[in-house]
């Protein structure tokens, strides 16, 4: 009588968690200095970085202004909120 053996593995899949960003969008209620100075003191961009993003802003209608998780985001999307501006969440690869 043969015998039979049985296997059991367990297989565990990681997939990479997608990136989600921040993304801080123009309006017309916000000065440039504004957005700049939100950039600097909330994310602690350089002068130079917060003014090249708000131009982002300012010129292309949005700039991403962080990346991570999605909880992570959404906290930085609610302290825009706080500060006044315009900011939404997405995944990173749309």
């Amino acid at each position: 009588m043969p015998q039979t053996l049985e296997r059991t593995e367990t297989v565990e899949l990681v997939a990479a968690d997608t990136p989600w960003i921040t993304l801080v969008w123009n309006d017309p209620v916000n000065l440039m200095s504004y957005v700049a100075y939100v950039f600097r003191s909330y994310f602690g961009f350089s002068r130079e970085e917060a003014d090249r993003r708000m131009m982002q802003v300012h010129t292309e209608g949005r700039a991403v202004v962080a990346t991570g998780p999605r909880e992570e985001m959404e906290r930085h999307t609610e302290a825009m909120h706080d500060f006044g501006l315009w900011a939404t969440v997405a995944k990173a690869d749309q």
